[in-house]
C-alpha cells in the first residue's frame, strides 16, 4: 500500500484522501562512492522516479492537493513559479492527466541551457502561460482577470501548503517501512533541498511520526524569504497541529519531537546560480551513481552530503533525490508561438 499515512491513521486518510497520480513507493538504494581516494556507502531514495512519465517530488504533493481540488469542484488548476520552474511543469503535467485545464504564472529567472524547453512543453501541453507581474497590485489584476469565474483552485508556489506537506509525511513513513523491511539501514542524516519548504518539512514529520531518530538535513536554495527557519517551524506546527484535528491519534507534539536542521552555506550567489562545489557534486553524481542533477536544486543538495561525508559526519546518509529524471515528451523544434506564450519569454528560445 502506497498510502502508508492512510493506512497507520485510518481517520485521516478517510477525511483526507489522495487522487494517486505516482508510482509509490519509489526505490531507495545502497551505493558506493569513492570520495578522497576512500569508498563510502551512500543510500539513496530515487523520487526522481515518482511518475512513469514524468517523476520529481512534486507528484507527492499533487496528489492530495488535486483531490481537495476535485472534492471543491475545481475544473482548472493554477500556480507560480519561474520559467523553468519544475513545479510549474509537474503541475501543469499532472493537471490535464486529471482532467484539470492549467494556468501557470510564470516569472524570468537566470539565462542558462534547457529554459526554453519548459515553455515548449507547456504550449504542447496546452498549459495558459502568463507572464507574473512584479507589483503586488498587478499581481492581485491578474488572479482576478485569469482566475475568477472559472472554478480554479490556486496551488502554492511549490506545492507547498500543509496538505501538500502531508505528502512528505507519507514519504517519511514510506522511507521507514523500507527500513523495516531490510531494504536499507536506518540513516543517520537524510540531505532534502528546502526550497518552499514543504518537502523538508513533511519529511522531519513523517520520520516523527514513524519513531525514526533520522535528521533531517534541509540544504536551502532558495532566498531567505521563502526559505528559514521561523517559516519552516510554523508550517510544521499548522501541519501538525491540522493533523491532529483530522485524527486525535496522530500526536500532537509532533512537531516538536521532529529532528530537522537548516542549512545556509550552500546556496552560494543566488537562486539557480551554481557555484564550482555544486558542478562537483553534478559530476560526481553522474560518474560514480549515474544520477543526472541540476545546478538549482538538486545539485546543492549534493554538495553537502559529499562535504559532511568528507568531514566525517556520521553515517549512514541518504541523498533524497527530488529531480525529475523522466524525460518530457515535446518536440525540440516547436517554435515560440506568440498566441500561447508572453513575447518577453522569446529570450529563452534562444
Amino acid at each position: 500500500m502506497a498510502n502508508h499515512l492512510a493506512r497507520a491513521f485510518p481517520t485521516l486518510g478517510a477525511r483526507l484522501g489522495t487522487l494517486p497520480l505516482g508510482d509509490l513507493p519509489t526505490p531507495v538504494e545502497a551505493r558506493e562512492i569513492v570520495l578522497d581516494g576512500d569508498s563510502r556507502t551512500l543510500l539513496v531514495k530515487r523520487d526522481d522516479l515518482t511518475g512513469a512519465e514524468y517523476g520529481g517530488n512534486k507528484v507527492r504533493k499533487l496528489e492530495y492537493v488535486f483531490r481537495r481540488a476535485r472534492d471543491r469542484g475545481a475544473t482548472r488548476i493554477a500556480t507560480f513559479g519561474a520559467v523553468g520552474s519544475n513545479h510549474a511543469v509537474a503541475t501543469a503535467f499532472y493537471a490535464k492527466r486529471a482532467g484539470f485545464d492549467c494556468t501557470c504564472f510564470l516569472a524570468h529567472q537566470s539565462l542558462k541551457p534547457g529554459l526554453g524547453k519548459a515553455l515548449r512543453f507547456h504550449q504542447q501541453n496546452s498549459t495558459e502561460i502568463v507572464r507574473w507581474a512584479r507589483d503586488r497590485h498587478d499581481r492581485v489584476q491578474q488572479m482576478r482577470d485569469y482566475l475568477q469565474g472559472r472554478h480554479c483552485w490556486v496551488v502554492p508556489l511549490g506545492g507547498t501548503s500543509w496538505l501538500g506537506t502531508l505528502g512528505f509525511v507519507n514519504a517519511g513513513l514510506e522511507l521507514a517501512a523500507q527500513i523495516e523491511a531490510g531494504e536499507i539501514p536506518k540513516p543517520a542524516r537524510v540531505y532534502v533541498a528546502l526550497g518552499t519548504m514543504g518537502t523538508a518539512a513533511g519529511l522531519a514529520l513523517g520520520f516523527a511520526l514513524a519513531g525514526l531518530d533520522t535528521e533531517t538535513q534541509a540544504i536551502r536554495v532558495t532566498d531567505p524569504q521563502f526559505a528559514n527557519e521561523p517559516a519552516l517551524v510554523k508550517l510544521m506546527q499548522k501541519t501538525a497541529t491540522l493533523m491532529h484535528a483530522v485524527d486525535a491519534a496522530v500526536p500532537a507534539n509532533l512537531a516538536a519531537r521532529s529532528r530537522i536542521v537548516c542549512r545556509h552555506e550552500f546556496f552560494g550567489e543566488g537562486y539557480g546560480r551554481t557555484n564550482p562545489a555544486t558542478e562537483a557534486a553534478i559530476a560526481l553524481a553522474q560518474e560514480q551513481l549515474g544520477l543526472v542533477l541540476e545546478s538549482t536544486y538538486s545539485g546543492k543538495v549534493m554538495a553537502a552530503v559529499l562535504h559532511d561525508l568528507g568531514d566525517g559526519c556520521e553515517q549512514p546518509v541518504l541523498f533524497w533525490n527530488t529531480y525529475n529524471s523522466r524525460p518530457l515528451a515535446i518536440d525540440p523544434r516547436q517554435p515560440l508561438d506568440p498566441e500561447k506564450t508572453p513575447a518577453e519569454f522569446a529570450r529563452y528560445f534562444e
